[in-house]
């Protein structure tokens, strides 16, 4: 997912001896043939990842891990596991909700069945493999709300790249936090012409469709093409670190909502009404289609919304998505805003 590949594979070159295979990089052929072996009216996300699977094993991988999430996400690997055996491929599914995500022992248990694995050495990586993960997650933070002003084109994605191919050949712990400090301070010499007070957008939504950029067709860097200040919470130190102790404090103090909803609608409610109150110019809510609580959520962000005036739009994605439809209706967006601004 994105960029996300880097410290995945990071990891376990170094806590296993298998011999990595890099996931293709996800293309229309990956939702096509996810599509066609995937039940009718299962969420988009499913079909991506069963298509980037199937083309993994036609690249020789053999051993496939599921991330997984709150909602039927967390379920895929069942079926999926079905569906590829069903096809006759001979393969070793590991999911890492069964496995507990951030559990580094339960984690080690469903490694050790694959490979031989040192317990020191898997945890003393996993710590380099997540602050890495934090790190990009505050670059790319930077990025969304910067790269739309940048002076020099592209400026911003081929730093971005060149701190990815760094960030793969860290040394250890001290030598990430080294690469870290360092572009980060890169980025920030990077020549941007961003006025005092931005257009700023808020995107929210389903987790997948949010961070995975084909998924969305490149939404974000759309909108920075007009000079937006972009911001988004979901990301996957949020998801795997943050979200639990968040969600209860957001829950505790919101007026809309009390209880759980499943996947990221509880927060994506939660933090439309702190967005509007924080003055932003516009909402972005993104989901795949078939997703049944951010179905359930847009209600509630809607009605909070029209409370404060603040213009919000909804984007769901499926397989058959126009992207100049996407285009087109974010054009008239963030004209909308635009006039509203001068009004």
């Amino acid at each position: 997912m994105a960029d996300y590949a880097v410290p995945v594979k990071y990891l376990f070159k170094h806590i296993t001896d298998l011999e990595i295979v890099d996931a293709p990089k996800i293309t229309s052929r990956t939702i096509e043939m996810g599509s066609k072996y995937s039940p009718d009216f299962v969420c988009t996300p499913f079909k991506y990842t069963l298509g980037t699977m199937i083309e993994s094993i036609e690249k020789g991988a053999n051993v496939l891990i599921q991330a997984g999430g709150g909602c039927r996400y967390g379920y895929y690997s069942e079926l999926q596991n079905q569906i590829l055996k069903d096809l006759d491929y001979d393969i070793v599914l590991i999911n890492l909700v069964t496995a507990g995500y951030t559990d580094p022992i339960k984690i080690y248990k469903e490694l050790k069945k694959i490979s031989k694995i040192n317990i020191i050495k898997s945890l003393y990586y996993l710590v380099i493999t997540k602050k890495m993960v934090e790190y990009m997650d505050n670059i790319d933070d930077y990025i969304r709300k910067n790269i739309g002003f940048e002076v020099n084109k592209n400026s911003f994605i081929n730093l971005k790249k060149k701190l990815l191919k760094s960030f793969s050949k860290t040394r250890g712990y001290f030598d990430l936090r080294k690469k870290y400090k360092k572009y980060l301070k890169m980025f920030k010499k990077l020549p941007i012409n961003k006025p005092k007070n931005p257009m700023k957008i808020a995107i929210i939504g389903e987790l997948y469709t949010i961070m995975e950029p084909f998924a969305n067709y490149n939404l974000e860097y759309e909108l920075a093409k007009n000079q937006i200040e972009i911001t988004r919470f979901t990301n996957v130190d949020y998801l795997l670190f943050k979200k639990k102790k968040e969600v209860k404090k957001l829950l505790k103090n919101s007026e809309d909502i009390k209880y759980k909803m499943g996947a990221d609608a509880s927060d994506n409610i939660c933090r439309t009404r702190i967005l509007c109150e924080e003055g932003y110019d516009g909402i972005i809510h993104i989901k795949s289609s078939f997703c049944t609580p951010e179905i359930a959520a847009m209600l509630i962000i809607n009605r909070i919304c029209k409370e404060y005036k603040v213009p919000i739009i909804f984007f769901s994605f499926d397989a058959n998505t126009s992207e100049v439809g996407l285009k087109t209706r974010l054009e008239a967006f963030y004209d909308m805003l635009e006039m509203r601004r001068k009004n």
